[in-house]
C-alpha cells in the first residue's frame, strides 16, 4: 500500500482516471508476456514529461519503486513490479510529435505503437528499421527499453543504431536530454545508447528522436531447404560473408518445420532445416543482388532453392514461419523462449550443441530466428512438471554453451528477471560493478525497476 502522503500527492498530480488503485486495475498491470505476476500498489497514466518528473520526485521522497511499462509484450518479466510500487503506463503518451523527411527523423512519445509509427512513416516513403514480431502491439518505449529489433536488424540495425536522441527522467527526478538531431555527433558520453536496453532501470524515457530509413522500392523473397541444420548454418555464414546483405535471414530447424507442418499443412516443407531470405533494393539492381545471395545459399546439403515470383508466392513461402508460434503454444503453454546470440561463424556449433542438450535432458527444443545476426530463438517445450524441471537445468547449460562460443545471453528480449541470475556467466565482476555504479549515478536510491537486469550482490563476490 502506498504511504498516505504519496497517495495524496499522486491524486493531485494525476486526474482521477489517470491514477488507479483498485485491485482489478492493478491486476491488469501486474504481469507481462513472461507469465510472471506481482501486484503494484498503484498505476498512473502520465500524458506529459513534467508529470513524470513530479512522479519520480514524489516516489523518491518515499523510497517507493517506479516501474515503467509499455504494452506488456516483454517475455523476461522486465515490467513485473516485484516490490510493488507504482507502475507508470505510457499508453497515453502516444503522440507522433514530428515527422521530418528532410532530416530523416521522427520525434515520438514512448507509447506510440511500432506498427502505427510504420504506417505513418510509409506515407512519407520511410520506415523505422526495428520490427519485432509484436510490432502491431508493442510500443516504441518498450522497443527502446530492451533494444528490441526483429528480422531487419541484420541489414538495418537495432534501436541503438536507429535512435538519435532521448528525453528522459532519471531516478532522482531530474529531466534531461541526450543525443542529437544529427546523424553524427561526438559531444561527450553517448547516454542515448546507454539508456537503450537498460529496461527502465536508469531513467524513464518520455520522448525519442528516431533515425528514419527510406523504404526500398523492391523486395524479393527466397526459401532454401537443406539436408540438415549444419548445412543451413554453413549457408548462413556464406551468405553473410558476401557483399550483398539480406534484409532478413531467418532459420528454422527440422523440429520447427515438423511442428509447423503439422499445424500449417503441406504448404510447410519437411526438411532438415530451412532459411527464409529477403533481399531489398531498387528494381535495376535487385536481380544481381538476388543472384549473389542465391549463389551463397547454394552448397553442399542444399535440397531446394525457391524465389517467389509475386506477393502471393511470398506469403506462401513465409507460411512455415507464421505457423510455428501457434504450433508451439499447442504443445507447451509453458514454453521457455530464449534469444541467445553467437558469432555467425559459430552457428553450426550452437545448433549442434542445442541438439545434444535436447537429447541429454530429454526436452523438446525448437530453434529458429534471426540467423544473419547469429540470434536464435531457442524454445524449450516442456509438457509436464518433470520436463519443466529438466528444462531449467538444460537452460543453464544452454547459456554456458553460448558464452563458451563467444556469444551473449540476449539479442532483443532483454534480461529482466528471467536471465538476471545468469549475468555473471556473461560479464566479469568488474564489469558488473561498473554497471552498478552507473545505476547508482542515474538512480541513487534504487527506485527504478528494482530487481531487474543486474543480479543481486553475493557475499564474497568481490563486486
Amino acid at each position: 500500500m502506498l504511504p498516505a502522503p504519496l497517495a495524496d500527492t499522486l491524486a493531485t498530480l494525476f486526474p482521477s482516471d489517470a491514477f488507479a488503485t483498485g485491485e482489478a486495475q492493478r491486476i491488469a498491470y501486474a504481469y507481462d508476456n513472461s507469465r510472471r505476476h506481482a501486484l503494484p500498489d498503484a498505476v498512473v497514466f502520465p500524458t506529459t514529461h513534467e508529470q513524470v518528473e513530479s512522479l519520480v520526485h514524489a516516489c523518491r521522497a518515499h523510497r517507493v519503486p517506479v516501474i515503467a511499462r509499455g504494452r506488456g509484450t516483454n517475455t523476461t518479466g522486465a515490467t513485473v513490479p516485484l516490490e510493488g510500487g507504482v507502475v507508470v503506463s505510457f499508453e497515453r503518451m502516444n503522440r507522433i510529435l514530428r515527422i521530418d523527411p528532410a532530416n530523416r527523423l521522427a520525434v515520438v512519445e514512448p507509447g506510440v505503437l511500432n506498427g502505427e509509427l510504420q504506417q505513418a512513416l510509409a506515407e512519407h516513403g520511410f520506415f523505422w528499421p526495428p520490427d519485432p514480431s509484436s510490432a502491431p502491439w508493442c510500443s516504441i518505449g518498450g522497443n527502446l527499453a530492451c533494444n528490441s529489433a526483429g528480422p531487419r536488424t541484420v541489414k538495418y540495425g537495432s534501436p541503438r543504431e536507429n535512435t538519435l536522441g532521448l528525453r528522459a527522467v532519471a531516478g532522482n527526478g531530474e529531466g534531461f536530454r541526450c543525443g542529437t538531431y544529427t546523424s553524427k555527433g561526438a559531444t561527450g558520453y553517448d547516454l542515448t545508447r546507454l539508456l537503450i536496453g537498460s529496461e527502465g532501470t536508469l531513467a524513464l524515457v518520455t520522448e525519442a528522436t528516431l533515425k528514419l530509413t527510406p523504404k526500398p522500392s523492391a523486395l524479393r523473397t527466397l526459401r532454401a531447404t537443406y539436408r540438415d541444420v549444419g548445412a543451413a548454418a554453413r549457408a548462413v555464414a556464406r551468405i553473410m560473408a558476401q557483399p550483398v546483405t539480406p534484409c532478413a535471414l531467418e532459420f528454422m530447424d527440422d523440429v520447427a518445420l515438423k511442428l509447423a507442418h503439422e499445424h500449417g499443412g503441406d504448404s510447410v516443407p519437411l526438411a532438415g532445416a530451412m532459411l527464409m531470405i529477403e533481399v531489398d533494393g531498387e528494381p535495376a539492381t535487385l536481380p544481381s543482388a538476388v543472384e549473389a545471395v542465391s549463389a551463397a545459399a547454394r552448397g553442399d546439403g542444399l535440397d531446394e532453392l525457391r524465389v517467389a515470383a509475386d506477393a502471393d508466392e511470398t506469403r506462401a513461402l513465409w507460411s512455415a514461419r507464421k505457423a510455428l508460434s501457434p504450433a508451439q503454444r499447442r504443445i507447451s503453454p509453458n514454453k521457455i523462449n530464449e534469444d541467445v546470440v553467437v558469432p555467425v561463424s559459430r552457428l553450426p556449433e550452437l545448433v549442434d550443441g542445442i541438439r545434444q542438450l535436447s537429447a541429454k535432458h530429454d526436452v523438446l527444443i525448437v530453434s529458429f530466428g534471426h540467423a544473419g545476426n547469429g540470434n536464435l530463438h531457442v524454445n524449450l517445450l516442456p509438457r509436464d512438471e518433470a520436463e519443466r524441471e529438466r528444462a531449467h537445468v538444460c537452460l543453464g547449460e544452454l547459456f554456458a554453451l553460448v558464452i563458451a562460443l563467444d556469444g551473449t545471453l540476449s539479442g532483443e528480449h532483454g534480461i529482466g528477471i528471467a536471465k538476471r541470475d545468469f549475468m555473471p556467466l556473461a560479464l566479469e565482476p568488474s564489469t558488473l560493478a561498473l554497471m552498478r555504479n552507473v545505476k547508482a549515478a542515474f538512480d541513487p536510491d534504487g527506485i527504478l525497476n528494482p530487481g531487474k537486469l543486474l543480479p543481486a550482490l553475493c557475499a564474497g563476490s568481490g563486486e
